[in-house]
């Protein structure tokens, strides 16, 4: 039994996390008593799971969603661009590539207001995630596209299609039945990376385990607990890839 019968008498101590949050952290004493840390994890569950929904879960969705728009007209220009655009975009690329993630969030939040470019934490983060998942989502979808035959091409333009025809009713749904897998796994792990957000500040699912932990000097439990939240919801979202796989594969097989 998880909890305590009612029977028990409880001693609740006040622990203030920050200037906004507050868990209460409730010692039983009587005959059964719940272990320390389980009533820990219980107490904590709640701030860290509400950081995860207000701010874990929106930060990916709307960095992934920029991110995705950002890596396909970078993936167009790479492909069909005039060539000093190509050069510009394959600059942004390689840049964004070959850094790592989390000096990125540095210069954009911590650098950037020394040349007198201040931005607040979330949108900081906003902008880092959507330039770092733009160039590695262009790159997926510069590949989906050149991996559709050449003679889709010719065929859309021999019953009278324009270019543009030919991509958006052709070209881009194939592809995009490609693309689906690696940028399935893109999203999933971006969900994770964006616990690095907590390091410039933005009060996420790591950052509110992080505080209980300085005032509860439970690290390890807390830890954990934020680790299993994390695979939760990255257990969701691969089931849901899954899915998503099966219906285009479906789709694939049926020719529809």
């Amino acid at each position: 039994m998880i909890f305590p019968s009612f029977h028990l008498l409880p001693k609740i101590e006040r622990v203030a996390i920050d200037n906004d949050s507050v868990i209460f952290l409730t010692h039983f004493y009587g005959r059964w008593t719940v272990p320390d840390w389980l009533n820990l994890a219980a107490e904590s569950f709640w701030p860290m799971l509400h950081a995860g929904l207000t701010f874990t879960i929106p930060l990916t969705l709307i960095a992934f969603v920029l991110g995705l728009s950002l890596g396909f007209l970078v993936a167009l220009a790479r492909l069909y661009g005039p060539k000093p655009l190509q050069y510009f975009v394959r600059f942004y690329v390689w840049l964004f590539r070959g850094t790592p993630l989390l000096v990125q969030l540095f210069l954009i939040f911590y650098a950037l207001p020394s040349v007198g470019i201040t931005i607040s934490a979330f949108p900081a983060a906003v902008i880092g995630f959507t330039l770092n998942i733009g160039a590695y989502s262009s790159e997926i979808i510069r590949a989906t596209i050149k991996s559709v035959p050449v003679s889709q091409w010719e065929a859309a333009h021999s019953i009278g299609m324009s270019w543009r025809q030919a991509l958006v009713r052709i070209i881009l749904p194939q592809a995009a039945r490609i693309a689906v897998p690696p940028l399935s796994n893109t999203f999933i792990s971006l969900v994770k990376d964006t616990s690095l957000a907590s390091v410039i500040t933005v009060p996420e699912m790591f950052l509110a385990a992080q505080r209980i932990a300085a005032v509860t000097y439970q690290p390890l439990i807390l830890y954990i607990e934020a680790a299993l939240i994390y695979l939760f919801f990255s257990t969701i979202l691969s089931a849901a890839q899954n899915k998503l796989e099966k219906h285009f594969s479906r789709e694939t097989v049926t020719g529809d």
